[in-house]
């Protein structure tokens, strides 16, 4: 690659890297004998290998839910390397949210995503970084994401970051993103990554809860040809947060930005550290990292995440739900703030020693062909994104689908799942086309169509089987399991399993609370599901959005899944709100395809659908048509702002900065205005 390519400064880092600055390259920091023999030999487990034969997955699956300890143990020895090995496989206890995995071992999950695979293939391509502009990817090695990885930790520690502080990482998908989250885990400090698209004040509020030291960041970012201020965010972020000592600032674009006395130019430090750093040994329970999610009370919760049963989870998920192989390349489409780029844009992927795709970009640019662009170019095996996106890309038809080449491809996965959807594209049925659920408690995937017996079927859609190790139940609303097949409940897992959370930052209580308390000796998802006939799990939504309309409690997903299933309407999004009669009400917004016709016809065909699907009193009274939904950068519906629209409290809409396109609240705001006027004048 040209050095160039990768912007101003970490051109010019990466070219001095491949020795291009004409001096040596140093050698690579070798893990001790002692480690090596400590982990035992390299590769899957044996029962990661026996996950693909015939019989395999009732027996293993039986195993985990039976004998946990024969099960993670030998897994976590054999696919990890260690330090020091474990004594207790694990302690856990839902009564208290105590979770414990691998007690007493020892290990650094930077060693486990990079020195091993730079022992054994250096020049084997880590992480194609697709930038904003097609065809102009950027291909790293693992030997050179060592070495940047390396000197950031270095940078890190010269500037006053030691084991145990907490690091905020407010960048774009890009290397040097990937870096700095392993750059934190090599020296043994916490990161917590924040999307770069919250606003000043969501990023302070995590940056002061979190009580971060150091936060590293872009002078600006770049997505679907348009520039973000990320620095001028950072800087009225952290005048609220006395934590913050120092601020590392990479480059992304030539452009010069104000650089204030916390300021440090990143690239500048790390050209001037070793390429070298010792791993710190961690506890397997020592904190890797945190990542706050949204909570229901509107203060963000800190999930907590540590460093061993986290990582062997989201290795093993990545490896058996998508079927990958050695020499696949991975693409998935997730922003690095959240879990699910994780889980499966960094660690679990490069655990791995897999190609990861960094996908910088948005679906829609420069065209609604984008993705598939890509897929051909790249020749990506594996394809993970959102719901929400390929949801949008059906408004624009399957010519951008079929223009390219998509042979390539042999998994396609998206999450969360919902009833119906799969069916709605037509142009990924020849694909193994999985539907996962990957909430930020859970660290991975729990429930997904693979892994599974040979040539077992995939209902598109469906989440279906649970991943080893998961005990799922179902409970009725006075706390009991719900048996059988066809019935519906609570989705709730009965069994610790090594990925899950351990805490909230700060208030364990509240993590108790969350999830433990809802059902005693459970851990609650916070979804519905339906159980088949054929003992499948159907994720039904989440259970904190329901509406009680007349007496009867309904999902709003299910009216969604019910409009979905109209082939003019590829979006749609349900709110509950007040009524005078029913207690509530279901207000439905709906994109319509432009070659769909007269749109008023489209919503009496709706109306006629939800009374046949689910029940008359679940057609919602009002059904209006809208060009866009609001939603994120990362692709999810604020709901929020609708309900407030619809409830006339439009001028309290709040913090909108993470809008993709904040101008989408005046469009909705107009829409809804002319239809009150429509409805006033009809009277």
């Amino acid at each position: 690659m040209a050095a160039r390519s990768l912007g101003r400064g970490v051109g010019r880092l990466l070219g001095s890297l491949r020795g291009l600055s004409g001096q040596p390259a140093r050698p690579l920091c070798r893990v001790s004998a002692q480690r090596r023999a400590a982990s035992g030999p390299s590769g899957s487990a044996p029962a990661v290998a026996a996950a693909s034969q015939p019989g395999s997955y009732p027996a293993l699956s039986a195993q985990a839910a039976r004998e946990p300890a024969a099960f993670w143990g030998p897994l976590a020895r054999d696919t990890l390397l260690w330090d020091t090995p474990y004594h207790t496989v694990w302690d856990c206890d839902f009564s208290t949210g105590k979770i414990g995995w691998f007690l007493g071992g020892q290990l650094n999950v930077s060693v486990n995503c990079l020195d091993q695979h730079v022992w054994k293939s250096p020049e084997s391509v880590a992480l194609i970084w697709e930038r904003d502009e097609p065809g102009t990817e950027v291909r790293i090695t693992y030997r050179e994401l060592l070495e940047t990885t390396c000197r950031l930790a270095n940078t890190l520690k010269r500037h006053g970051v030691c084991r145990g502080d907490c690091v905020a990482i407010y960048m774009p998908v890009s290397p040097l993103a990937v870096a700095a989250m392993l750059a934190c885990a090599r020296i043994g400090a916490v990161h917590t990554v924040v999307f770069a698209g919250f606003s000043a004040a969501s990023l302070a509020g995590r940056i002061n809860d979190a009580k971060c030291k150091v936060v590293i960041t872009f002078n600006q970012g770049l997505r679907g040809g348009r520039v973000m201020e990320l620095k001028k965010i950072v800087d009225e972020a952290v005048k609220h947060c006395p934590t913050v000592q120092r601020v590392l600032v990479a480059h992304r674009t030539d452009n010069k930005v104000h650089m204030g006395d916390l300021d440090i130019p990143l690239e500048q430090e790390m050209a001037k550290e070793d390429p070298v750093c010792a791993p710190e040994s961690m506890g397997s329970e020592d904190v890797l990292f945190m990542l706050y999610t949204s909570g229901s009370t509107g203060m963000p919760k800190g999930i907590v995440h540590t460093q061993a049963g986290y990582l062997l989870y989201a290795a093993l998920t990545h490896k058996l739900v998508f079927d990958h192989r050695p020499g696949d390349i991975f693409g998935c489409v997730a922003d690095i703030g959240w879990i699910t780029g994780h889980s499966y844009v960094v660690y679990g992927p490069l655990c791995n020693g897999a190609t990861s795709v960094l996908f910088e970009s948005t679906p829609v640019y420069p065209n609604a062909g984008r993705y598939w662009e890509t897929v051909e170019r790249l020749k990506i095996n594996q394809f993970y994104g959102a719901p929400t996106a390929v949801r949008l890309l059906l408004k624009y038809g399957d010519a951008w689908v079929k223009k390219y080449d998509r042979s390539s491809l042999r998994t396609l996965g998206s999450v969360p799942p919902t009833p119906h959807c799969g069916y709605a594209y037509p142009w990924v049925r020849p694909i193994l086309h999985f539907f996962l659920v990957v909430p930020a408690e859970t660290g991975g995937i729990c429930i997904a169509p693979r892994p599974s017996e040979e040539g077992a079927e995939i209902l598109p859609g469906m989440a279906m089987r649970p991943f080893f190790g998961i005990v799922p139940v179902l409970m009725d609303e006075k706390g009991s399991v719900v048996e059988g097949s066809n019935v519906s409940g609570a989705l709730c897992i009965s069994q610790a399993w090594p990925g899950m959370a351990r805490t909230i930052y700060g208030d364990h209580q509240r993590f108790v609370d969350a999830y433990f308390k809802a059902y005693p000796g459970y851990y609650f998802t916070g979804d519905g599901a339906h159980r088949t006939e054929g003992g499948y799990y159907q994720i039904t939504g989440r259970m904190d959005d329901v509406i009680n309309i007349s007496g009867h409690r309904l999902g709003t997903a299910e009216i969604e899944d019910a409009i979905a299933d109209h082939p003019a309407v590829p979006e749609s999004a349900v709110i509950g709100y007040p009524h005078d009669i029913k207690g509530e009400a279901a207000f439905a917004f709906i994109v319509v395809k432009d070659s769909a016709g007269d749109s008023d016809v489209v919503v009496q065909e709706l109306k006629s659908m939800v009374a046949t699907k689910i029940a008359k009193y679940a057609v919602p009274d009002e059904i209006l048509v809208v060009k866009r939904l609001p939603k994120t950068r990362s692709g999810k519906v604020m709901r929020r702002l609708l309900r407030k629209i619809i409830t006339s409290e439009a001028q309290e809409l709040g913090d909108t900065t993470t809008l993709e396109d904040p101008s989408i609240i005046t469009e909705i705001l107009s829409a809804y205005q002319k239809c009150k006027d429509k409805q006033a004048a009809a009277k």
